[in-house]
């Protein structure tokens, strides 16, 4: 078995002083000279260390500051689930709702977007071919939480009440609801998970590190006809955020 690499042993160590409350939360670390002195490695071992702790939601790095024990903060539980697309409100609301949090969300939607050539793919249409795009910014007691961009196609909902998903009558009463205005039941979704770091525009917005550790979920509805109606790009940090899935069982 090959030997661990330094920075992660490095990251243990402090992980273990904060659990052993050698630091308590807020306080400011020693510099890197002199933990890199105290446990037999470099200044660039311990800035990837605690890289990855600040991506971990363990450390925070304050500019012109230095580094500190992160205050403990409490994740918020993001459901996805079928059974939770309920004409009555939101999931994201229900989640807030439950956790005791005041739940809202920003949003800014243009009309009329070429689609780019992945996003053309997603929803099967030709590159270039119009859409609604619609990004939202989610947020619990006023901090947020969750990005989103979503796609519709134009030729879907264009001339129609529901051609804007945050305006008209239909107002945030999201995808199903919305399609369902017009005609277009929403058979099923398809997700698709994955970890990446977030990009220097997505920290900024969420309030993380540059290069903090997110959670994407590319997210497509499908009509029962089997066409894409819309796609999404969601983002959630992970070390403030916990995903779960519900899976509803049939009987």
């Amino acid at each position: 078995m090959s030997e661990q690499p330094p920075y992660l042993r490095i990251a243990d160590e402090l992980r273990q002083r904060i659990a052993e409350h050698v630091w308590e939360p807020g306080d400011r670390l020693p510099s890197r000279a002199q933990i890199g002195q105290e446990c037999g490695v470099g200044e660039n071992v311990v800035r990837r260390a605690q890289e990855l702790l600040i991506s971990q939601g363990v450390l925070e790095g304050r500019a012109g500051s230095g580094t500190y024990v992160a205050e403990p903060r409490e994740r918020v539980r993001v459901v996805r689930s079928s059974a939770r697309e309920q004409p009555s409100g939101s999931p994201f609301r229900q989640d807030m709702k439950a956790l005791r949090r005041q739940s809202d969300w920003e949003s800014r939607t243009d009309a009329k977007v070429p689609a780019p050539a992945e996003i053309a793919k997603r929803l099967g249409i030709a590159e270039g071919e119009l859409c609604v795009r619609t990004t939202y910014e989610f947020l619990a007691d006023g901090k947020p939480v969750q990005l989103s961009t979503s796609w519709e196609p134009y030729a879907i909902t264009g001339g129609t009440l529901v051609v804007l998903p945050e305006g008209g009558p239909h107002a945030g009463a999201g995808v199903v609801n919305r399609m369902a205005e017009i005609g277009v039941t929403i058979s099923h979704a398809v997700e698709q998970p994955e970890p990446r770091h977030a990009t220097a525009e997505e920290a900024s917005l969420l309030g993380i590190q540059k290069a903090a550790l997110v959670t994407h979920i590319r997210r497509t509805y499908y009509s029962d006809e089997g066409r894409p109606a819309e796609t999404a790009d969601i983002v959630v940090p992970a070390a403030h955020c916990e995903i779960v899935y519900e899976i509803p069982i049939s009987r």
